[in-house]
């Protein structure tokens, strides 16, 4: 089975540095849209977090001694389904970036752990978890 993604827009930063995750980061830049996706973008808010599904375009290509791989600040050694390593078997990232403004197709956004230019497969809300108490 193949299956093929065709990117909806594509990231644009200034930065020429970005930290290795979003939870640390405080770069911003823009998400812009192929226009035909506008409408899409509608009930995207100010002050929320959106989910951004990207591919790693600049990643290594991964091979079977990326299996286990050594974290950057980690002594320890974990398999690459434990990291957030850019090299996977199949180069798919997820950031979760802040909106600080939606212009017709462009998204400005603040968190960037990516590098300008980076293709963008989708948009999720982001959505927090709540855990019920179960002994009510």
């Amino acid at each position: 089975m193949k299956i093929i993604f065709k990117p909806i827009g594509v990231i644009h930063t200034e930065a020429t540095h970005v930290p290795r995750h979003w939870s640390v980061s405080e770069v911003e830049g823009d998400l812009v849209i192929d226009p035909q996706y506008q409408e899409g973008l509608r009930d995207i808010q100010v002050g929320e977090y959106i989910v951004v599904i990207f591919h790693f375009h600049q990643s290594r290509p991964f091979m079977d001694r990326h299996l286990i791989q050594k974290p950057p600040h980690s002594d320890e050694w974990r398999g690459v389904f434990s990291t957030c390593s850019p090299i996977r078997p199949n180069p798919i990232g997820l950031s979760i970036f802040q909106v600080l403004g939606v212009d017709g197709n462009i998204i400005h956004v603040k968190g960037l752990d990516t590098f300008d230019g980076t293709p963008i497969l989708d948009l999720k809300p982001y959505v927090e978890v709540v855990k019920k108490d179960h002994d009510s």
